[in-house]
């Protein structure tokens, strides 16, 4: 077991896959630093000697989660067609994501913003960046499609953003904690239901008119 010093990258690395693995199933305050330090061949005081408080080590493990979730959500949708196919393509991979990436547990970060809420501090600082980053590129995707005219050009995007994370969030207890076999059809229809009724008016009345 390795002691004191400072530790290497390889070293941090296996930290913090140890650590994601962890708050994959207990969340971030159900983290505890000797457990980890010995996942991870470390002493505890080693374990602080590189990151100086448990605070820090959330951090660090959100910052990995973040770059982790991005290597199975974002990349594979940027390589999709700008618009809705984007857009579904990024609806496909986000909603379950942890199941499909082969974490033990469900999203850290979904389950860290019912963690912290009513707490104060930099984790919590860094869970509401990391949502606002998230929910601004959910917006930008959004008004792609309107620029292209593939939605409505007078869509509220924010509104639009506000449900289409109210299905994830849905979506995640619903398959995490209540075990519903439905979970993702049912997200994929009530995203489909959103799709509906962001339409331009015109493909609506169509889509009327072949019922």
């Amino acid at each position: 077991m390795i002691s004191g010093g400072k530790l290497s990258q390889e070293t941090r690395n296996r930290i913090l896959e140890k650590g994601l693995q962890v708050v994959s199933r207990s969340g971030l305050e159900g983290l505890s630093l000797g457990p980890l330090a010995e996942l991870s061949g470390l002493s505890k005081s080693g374990l602080f000697a590189h990151f100086g408080s448990k605070e820090e080590i959330q951090i660090s493990i959100l910052d990995h989660t973040a770059e982790f979730s991005k290597s199975k959500v974002l990349e594979p949708t940027l390589k999709s067609k700008e618009g809705l196919p984007r857009l579904r393509s990024l609806v496909k991979h986000w909603l379950g994501w942890s199941k499909k990436a082969g974490l033990p547990g469900g999203c850290p970060i979904a389950a860290g913003l019912f963690e912290l809420d009513d707490s104060k501090g930099p984790v919590r600082e860094k869970l509401l960046s990391m949502e606002s980053e998230w929910r601004a590129l959910l917006k930008k995707f959004t008004k792609d499609c309107v620029d292209l005219g593939e939605l409505r050009s007078d869509l509220d995007l924010d509104q639009f953003v506000w449900e289409l994370c109210g299905i994830y969030l849905v979506h995640h207890t619903s398959f995490r904690f209540l075990k519903d076999p439905k979970a993702d059809r049912r997200a994929e229809k009530a995203f489909q239901a959103l799709l509906d009724r962001s339409y331009p008016i015109q493909k609506q009345k169509g889509k009327k008119s072949n019922l």
